[in-house]
C-alpha cells in the first residue's frame, strides 16, 4: 500500500510538463543531475554552522563589538516578589489595569511599584546589545561571503542575464559543481538558522520570520528534486544582495555609528526595493510563472513551486512596509534609523522617582517590610 501510494505522489505527470519525468534526471553520457539524497547532504552543513557560529561569535563578534565601541546599558533589576514573579511568568508580562490594581492588594506595593516592576522585569528578559550584535556579525558574514558566491557561480553562466534561458532544455539539465556547492551551503544555513531560532533575538517578525525560513527550505529543496537550479540561484543571490546590507546597517546602529547606519541603511532600502518588488516578480517570478505557459501546459509542480514563489513576494511586501515606515522616521531628520522589529526597553519617568520601597512577599506567607530599591540593582544583563 505505502508502495502504490509513493507511486502516486511521485508520479511523473504531477511534478514534470507532459513528456518529461525522473528518468530525465538520470545520470548519464558523463552528465550529472540532482537526485533527493543530495538534500541530506545540508545537514551535516548546518551541524557545522551550528558550531562554527558560537566560535565565531567569540573569537570574532565581541572583539568586533568592543572594537566599535558596542556597550549595553546598565539595567535596574526588579526586586524579589514570589507574587508577581508567578505572575509574570504564567499570566501575563503585560497585566491589564484591573490585575495591576489585584496584585497591589496582594503584596502591599501601590499601583505605581506593580507597573514599575513589570517594567523592569521586562526590561530583564530583553537582550542585550551585545547579544543583538553577535548575531547581526554572524548573519552578515555569511550573507556577504554567499552574496560573492553566488555571483562568481552565476557571471559567467547565460540565464544571468538572460533569465528565459532557465527553461532551456528543461529538465535535463547537468548539474555543475559550483551549482551543488552554492545550493547545499545555503540549504544547510537556513536549516541552522531553524535550529537557533530558540535562543536567537525574537523580534516583531518573529512568525513571518519562521514562515520565510520554512519556505526557503522547502523552495530550496523543491527546485534541487526537479531541477528548478537555474531559476533557484538566481533567487538566492537576488536575497543576498540585500540581507547583508540590513545587518551590516544593524551593526552599526547597535554601535551608536548614527551617520554610517543611517547611510547603509538607505543604500540597503534602494536595493531591497530594487531587487524584492522590482526584478523578482517583475523579472523571476514572470520567468517562473508566466513564460512556461508558453511552453508546457500547467501541471502541479509549476503551481508548487510558484505558490511558494509567490509566498516570499508577500513577505517582500510585509517588510517593505516596515522599511518605508523606517525611511518616513529617517526623513525629518531623526539621528539614527530604529529597527522596526526590534523590541524596544522600557524606560521610566521623572515622576516615577520617588521612594521605591515595596511590600515584599515571605516564603511563609507573612508580609515583610523590606527596602528593596529599584534604582539601587546595577546588575548587567549576562
Amino acid at each position: 500500500m505505502l508502495s502504490h501510494l509513493s507511486e502516486q505522489i511521485w508520479a511523473d505527470w504531477i511534478w514534470f510538463p507532459e513528456g518529461h519525468g525522473w528518468d530525465d534526471l538520470k545520470d548519464r553520457d558523463g552528465k550529472v543531475f540532482p537526485k533527493i539524497q543530495d538534500l541530506w547532504a545540508s545537514l551535516p552543513i548546518a551541524l557545522c554552522f551550528l558550531l562554527i557560529r558560537p566560535i565565531f561569535e567569540r573569537t570574532v563578534a565581541i572583539p568586533l563589538a568592543s572594537l566599535l565601541g558596542v556597550r549595553d546599558k546598565q539595567r535596574l533589576c526588579a526586586p524579589s516578589n514570589p507574587i508577581l514573579e508567578s505572575h509574570f511568568c504564567s499570566t501575563s508580562k503585560h497585566p491589564s489595569q484591573n490585575f495591576i490594581e489585584n496584585l497591589s492588594k496582594q503584596t502591599g506595593c501601590s499601583v505605581r511599584q506593580v507597573q514599575r516592576w513589570f517594567r523592569q522585569r521586562r526590561n530583564q528578559d530583553r537582550p542585550s546589545k551585545l547579544k543583538k550584535f553577535r548575531e547581526a556579525s554572524w548573519r552578515f558574514t555569511f550573507y556577504l561571503l554567499a552574496f560573492f558566491a553566488g555571483l562568481a557561480v552565476l557571471v559567467d553562466k547565460p540565464w544571468f542575464y538572460d533569465v528565459k534561458q532557465v527553461w532551456e532544455d528543461f529538465p535535463k539539465m547537468p548539474l555543475l559543481p559550483s551549482q551543488y556547492w552554492y545550493y547545499i551551503i545555503e540549504l544547510g544555513f537556513y536549516v541552522s538558522l531553524v535550529f537557533s531560532v530558540a535562543s536567537d533575538v525574537k523580534r516583531k517578525d518573529f512568525k513571518e520570520q519562521i514562515v520565510h525560513h520554512v519556505a526557503t527550505i522547502v523552495l530550496i529543496s523543491f527546485s534541487w528534486m526537479v531541477n528548478y537550479i537555474r531559476a533557484g540561484t538566481l533567487t538566492l543571490v537576488l536575497h543576498d544582495a540585500s540581507d547583508y546590507l540590513m545587518e551590516s546597517a544593524k551593526m552599526f546602529n547597535y554601535a551608536g555609528w548614527r551617520r554610517t547606519c543611517n547611510f547603509i541603511f538607505v543604500v540597503f532600502a534602494a536595493v531591497f526595493i530594487i531587487t524584492r518588488l522590482v526584478i523578482f516578480p517583475f523579472w523571476i517570478i514572470h520567468t517562473t510563472a508566466i513564460y512556461p505557459l508558453s511552453e508546457y501546459n500547467p501541471f502541479f509542480g509549476f503551481y508548487f513551486f510558484n505558490g511558494l514563489m509567490f509566498v516570499l513576494q508577500f513577505l517582500h511586501i510585509f517588510w517593505a512596509g516596515l522599511i518605508l515606515r523606517m525611511v518616513v522616521k529617517f526623513l525629518p531628520g531623526n539621528d539614527i534609523v530604529e529597527d522596526e522589529r526590534s523590541d524596544k526597553e522600557e524606560t521610566e519617568s521623572d515622576d516615577e522617582e520617588d521612594d521605591r520601597t515595596c511590600i515584599e512577599k515571605s516564603k511563609n506567607g507573612h508580609v515583610q517590610n523590606g527596602h528593596a530599591l529599584l534604582n539601587n540593582n546595577h546588575n548587567k544583563m549576562d
